[in-house]
């Protein structure tokens, strides 16, 4: 007879501040000692998977996400969890973290947000996860334009480059990559200037999705190439 349990577990990517970070929560179970992990838990009876994972971060983090994709199942290692037989099916997702307020609760004592180059052993397997999720992201840039669900509405074009720079960890040519990005028709300059103290202020861009969505429909080939 099996008694094997089904989990969820969510990568949560969020950019601020020129840095790229993950979403860990912060768990104690039984007198242990405290342990950080990803944001997730047990499937329910009857619970679509999806309905699962954004539960669970709800319930841990107060985060909803707009993006979000399934990334890989986690149980070839039969003692990923010494409590019990758990097969994770493993999320990651993409949203703007500065306009996200993230608080702790249920079976979570803490939540915070953590650079991907200094994230702690985490329990389980997660860390594995992360990194897969990270693959993912940075094969993801070349071929699809998820890196605007981690800005604001509103961003310097600036910005946009310095977050392909940064997932991507290689050098882009920033004159070839505006002409690229520009040329696609979903990016759109407006009138509004920045107050960035010090050179030359930069107008604002935008992301018109409703833009790409049609061109996708179409058969748009997105490809980025970094140098």
């Amino acid at each position: 007879m099996q008694n094997i349990r089904i989990a969820v577990d969510a990568v949560v990517f969020g950019y601020t501040g020129g840095k790229l970070y993950v979403l860990l929560i912060q768990q104690k179970f039984n007198g242990q000692d405290p342990y950080w992990a990803l944001p997730g838990g047990l499937v329910q009876d009857n619970e679509p998977l999806i309905d699962a994972v954004k539960r669970e971060l709800m319930e841990e983090t107060n985060v909803t996400v707009n993006y979000m994709e399934q990334l890989y199942t986690f149980g070839d290692d039969v003692h990923r969890d010494s409590r019990n037989r758990v097969i994770s099916v493993a999320y990651f997702a993409l949203i703007d973290a500065s306009k996200t307020t993230v608080k702790a609760d249920t079976d979570a004592d803490k939540v915070q947000w953590c650079a991907v180059d200094e994230i702690p052993a985490l329990a389980f397997d997660h860390n594995l996860i992360v990194q897969a999720a990270l693959e993912r992201l940075r094969a993801k840039l070349t071929y699809q334009p998820v890196g605007f669900d981690l800005l604001p509405e509103l961003f310097l074009f600036s910005d946009l480059e310095n977050l392909y720079c940064t997932i991507s960890q290689q050098e882009i040519d920033r004159r070839n990559f505006r002409k690229k990005i520009m040329s696609f028709g979903f990016i759109e300059q407006t009138d509004l200037v920045s107050e960035k103290k010090g050179g030359r202020p930069g107008k604002y861009f935008k992301f018109n999705k409703q833009k790409y969505n049609d061109l996708t429909k179409e058969g748009i080939y997105f490809e980025i190439k970094f140098v």
